[in-house]
């Protein structure tokens, strides 16, 4: 098939450090490329590819704040669509404005909601286009938008790839992720505090989101017992991840899938979740991980985990949440869509 892969932008493709959406795109670009199909990759023209890239913004705009953000958003997207009489279908990756304009192009174009639809502007416009194909990343998701016409849930992949094998754990609990309220971050520092374990704390901090950091976490920070290490490449991630003794994921939102929870069990360090969106879906509670509902409890938590195998948790993981897995899904959904077109 002739796919077209319609990335983000904020980011290259695949991100050196942050970057989910871009992640997913590239693991999918890649996957679609080795079995065999024409895949044309629409990303910043810094991005890696073995498919063929497509590209009218010459950085990631996360990365180059003087470039003008809309414009190059806008013609990025209108790129795409001006390729897709070449292609079978398209897949957008980037959000509600990809899908602004699916119903003026020749090709079904699907669109995977990367919980986009947890954001109250993006579902009036996912409402406008209610009856084009969306893939939800968990089942979870489908009830932040359930009017949309929802073709398949297909589960985020991870590359297996050079991933360490679980081991012998550090004594460090681990935050990994964005650093804002929504992801918890203090809910990890107060259960650090309440145990008196090391808390290793990696990501980005948006601009958006300063003042929390500066308020809420930097004061704890003080590179013995809580230490803030920025954002990490993925080499350093799987490192952090296989040697914590337990991986902290207490957000405060209805997340559509935690790719973070999938990365960390799958080098064997179980994962302590709130109860909030999909984590019943990627964590086995009592297995993998145990899934709570306070501070409290997620403290009381990390005194369970020597419970927890962290060889179950890397099978667990790396069987569910494979970007062979995630590839054969999506190859399922184009062939369907292709066929009713």
């Amino acid at each position: 098939m002739r796919i077209g892969i319609l990335a983000s932008v904020s980011w290259r493709v695949p991100p050196r450090q942050y970057g989910g959406w871009e992640s997913i795109a590239h693991l999918l670009a890649e996957g679609l490329t080795a079995k065999g199909h024409d895949v044309t990759l629409f990303a910043t023209a810094d991005s890696r590819t073995r498919a063929r890239l497509e590209s009218v913004v010459p950085r990631p705009l996360e990365e180059d704040r003087d470039l003008p953000s809309r414009l190059y958003e806008t013609l990025h997207i209108a790129h795409a669509y001006e390729q897709a009489a070449h292609l079978d279908i398209l897949h957008n990756n980037i959000g509600v404005f990809g899908t602004a304009l699916s119903r003026l192009s020749p090709v079904p174009v699907l669109t995977t909601l990367h919980g986009s639809a947890a954001e109250e502007d993006s579902r009036i416009a996912y409402r406008r286009y209610r009856e084009q194909p969306y893939v939800s990343i968990s089942d979870a998701e489908r009830a932040l938008a359930p009017e949309l016409n929802y073709v398949a849930t297909v589960y985020n992949g991870i590359s297996m790839t050079n991933l360490p094998e679980p081991t012998e754990p550090d004594d460090y609990l681990l935050f990994l992720g964005r650093l804002s309220p929504d992801k918890g971050v203090h809910n990890a520092v107060r259960v650090a505090q309440i145990l008196g374990r090391r808390l290793l704390i990696s990501g980005i901090v948006p601009e958006s989101n300063r003042a929390y950091y500066e308020a809420q976490i930097a004061p704890h920070v003080d590179g013995e017992h809580i230490a803030f290490l920025g954002p990490c490449d993925p080499e350093t991630r799987n490192t952090l991840m296989n040697q914590a003794y337990a991986f902290l994921h207490l957000i405060e939102y209805q997340e559509a899938f935690g790719l973070t929870m999938a990365e960390a069990m799958a080098t064997g360090c179980p994962v302590i979740a709130f109860r909030h969106g999909s984590v019943s879906e990627l964590v086995r509670d009592g297995e993998t991980g145990f899934i709570v509902d306070t501070v409290e409890e997620a403290a009381e938590a990390v005194e369970r985990v020597p419970h927890l195998g962290r060889q179950a948790c890397s099978a667990w993981a790396r069987q569910r949440f494979s970007a062979e897995q995630m590839v054969d899904g999506y190859e399922r959904v184009y062939e369907a869509l292709a066929q009713t077109s």
